[in-house]
């Protein structure tokens, strides 16, 4: 469904993730926020677009919704919300959306990409840790959030056709993904959900 190029090494889990599974949950936490102030930042680059505000309104509160579900699995391990951190994957990431002399209509059907990629590779890999994780408390909580991220990917997917339809979304798409092959080759050795 996802049609990533690569898919993550399950030994990801068990030589990253489980020898620091603060780190995983402080890193997934901003994670949902920031998916949640890039919905925001939707609404305020495309209030014309009606559909979208009400898809991204929704979508924000269900993102802080996430945000909290995984603080309290933060605070029921006694862990604490360290500081946020840097997400080099998803600044490569937008790298292939930055492209100069593009009209509103392309601009906004890369914002649409970028999410939709962002939310296939965070599925990709909660699957990855509901079927490798020990911990079957987190397996459970992981594959309910895969659920969700599968349903933003191709909400935004859709949104890109719907709204763009000048562009060719699915070539972009298609490009995207080749672009984001060679990018998460680089990452799959720390504990972040991209990392």
């Amino acid at each position: 469904m996802l049609n990533l190029k690569m898919e993550t090494d399950p030994t990801w889990v068990k030589h990253v993730v489980e020898g620091n599974i603060e780190e995983i949950l402080t890193d997934h936490a901003y994670c949902e926020q920031k998916a949640a102030s890039s919905a925001i930042s939707l609404i305020v680059l495309y209030p014309e677009h009606e559909e979208l505000v009400e898809k991204m309104a929704d979508l924000a509160q269900e993102e802080m919704g996430h945000f909290r579900m995984v603080h309290r699995e933060i605070q029921k391990r006694g862990f604490k919300l360290g500081r946020e951190r840097k997400d080099s994957y998803v600044n490569e990431l937008m790298k292939f959306t930055k492209v100069k002399g593009r009209g509103k209509e392309e601009t906004l059907g890369d914002k649409l990409l970028l999410a939709a990629m962002i939310e296939a590779r965070s599925c990709e890999r909660f699957k990855v840790l509901s079927e490798n994780i020990d911990d079957q408390d987190l397996a459970k909580f992981y594959h309910n959030l895969m659920i969700s991220e599968a349903r933003h990917y191709t909400m935004f997917i859709k949104l890109a056709r719907k709204l763009c339809p000048n562009i060719d979304v699915d070539a972009r798409w298609q490009d995207f993904l080749v672009f984001e092959a060679d990018v998460i080759k680089r990452y799959g050795k720390s504990e972040h959900v991209h990392g």
